[in-house]
């Protein structure tokens, strides 16, 4: 059996949560391989919203076994809230949820530091989360830094050195942080990961494979967002592409079946960096309003632009995306003409790829006819023309199907073709 990888095409914010809920029942274990409590995974069904932003988004269905791989970052503080809030709605997560001990935890002055670092950047914020979640990711680069498996053997005296070594770095900056406050809770989250089922993940997945058990791989934030291939700096810390469910879950490329792209029928951005079909009209504050674009994870608004085919097709190259899922297309129903960026103008010519010098290019549009209507329909069938014909030029365009229209928040408005 192969492991199927599900990850985001754009800068996150997709609505990967909602494809892998409503995916699960097809596969017997859900993994996140990567990326941390800043990610937001939403779904909506039974007219509950619910957001994750650690456990998979298998959670809530009962065939799913679900895995934090070693490539994730945990807050146990967070972590801890997570599963509060699972129980409290009948969810047992001890059974269904499994944790590498490989790992790596986000500790109290994890946050503080990236607090500290982003704020010493004044006016050139990179518009970090503050999760702690780079400094985590930095420590473990360092290889100096507290994974899963350290709170089962000789816990304090590892902390201890980790905190010291923080709070060093932190004397360095003009900046306060209630260590105390936060470590009471923190170590509570600790407690509760204790109590779960912890292990060398990497080998329980291959041997899951072999088995024939179906696995879905699922990746967090975006592929423009990754450290390698985003729009560097502006980007998170981890590899968020493919590639990056190898290295966060221990599985080789040869075990990676299919691989499923999600991304908008438009594009948002949280923070800062460049985004070249950024709207700052009437346009781009409906899709904002309509499309509800504000971080399940910090509240902040989203920027909202047009579709941007030349960075998609990008992400569709670095991943080897077979299949496309589109979300989000009842956002442009009230538009009267959709635009979809496929050049670049840059430096007195018109190219068709991505270059690293995102900020300076312009995008060249092509226009379609919307559709002015509301999408109740349940097949693909049903679909206004219009909307047909903007299917089938991605298509054709990217040379990838398009397998899934979602139009909707919840689960039973998604259209599988």
């Amino acid at each position: 059996m192969k492991a199927d990888v599900l990850l985001g095409l754009q800068w996150g914010d997709e609505g990967k949560g909602k494809i892998v809920d409503v995916l699960t029942p097809k596969y017997n274990i859900i993994a996140r391989f990567q990326g941390g409590p800043n990610a937001g995974h939403t779904l909506v069904f039974n007219n509950v919203k619910h957001v994750l932003h650690t456990i998979p988004s298998g959670i809530f269905r009962e065939n799913a076994i679900n895995i934090i791989g070693n490539g994730v970052v945990i807050d146990p503080y967070i972590f801890k809230e997570e599963v509060d809030k699972l129980t409290a709605q009948g969810i047992d997560v001890a059974s269904k949820i499994i944790l590498s001990s490989k790992a790596h935890i986000i500790m109290p002055t994890h946050k503080a530091l990236d607090e500290a670092y982003e704020n010493a950047k004044g006016d050139k914020k990179i518009g970090s989360t503050k999760k702690g979640i780079g400094p985590t990711y930095t420590d473990k680069v360092a290889r100096h830094g507290l994974r899963v498996g350290d709170i089962l053997n000789n816990f304090a005296e590892r902390y201890s050195e980790c905190k010291n070594n923080h709070l060093q770095i932190l004397k360095n900056y003009d900046y306060s942080f209630d260590i105390a406050a936060y470590e009471k809770q923190w170590f509570e989250g600790i407690a509760l990961l204790q109590s779960l089922r912890i292990e060398t993940t990497e080998v329980l997945v291959n041997k899951e494979l072999q088995a024939g058990k179906s696995v879905l791989c699922e990746g967090a934030q975006g592929t423009l967002l990754d450290v390698e291939f985003g729009s560097y700096p502006f980007v998170t810390s981890s590899n968020t592409v493919s590639a990056g469910a190898c290295t966060g879950l221990g599985i080789s490329p040869k075990a990676v079946g299919e691989v499923f792209g999600i991304f908008k029928a438009y594009c948002t951005r949280v923070g800062s960096g460049p985004f070249p079909t950024e709207l700052f009209d009437a346009d781009g504050k409906t899709m904002q309003d309509v499309g509800r674009e504000f971080g399940s994870t910090t509240g902040r608004a989203r920027r909202c632009g047009w579709l941007d085919l030349v960075a998609l097709k990008y992400a569709i190259m670095i991943n080897g995306v077979t299949q496309l899922f589109m979300m989000k297309i009842d956002v442009l129903n009230s538009f009267d003409t959709i635009k979809i960026c496929t050049k670049y103008a840059y430096k007195g010519s018109t190219i068709n790829y991505v270059p690293d010098d995102l900020e300076n290019v312009t995008p060249i549009y092509e226009e379609f006819k919307g559709w002015k209507q509301d999408l109740p329909m349940s097949t693909y069938e049903e679909l206004p023309a219009e909307i047909k014909n903007y299917i089938t030029f991605i298509e054709k365009e990217t040379g990838v199907p398009l397998t899934i229209v979602s139009t909707g928040p919840e689960r039973e408005k998604t259209i599988i073709r």
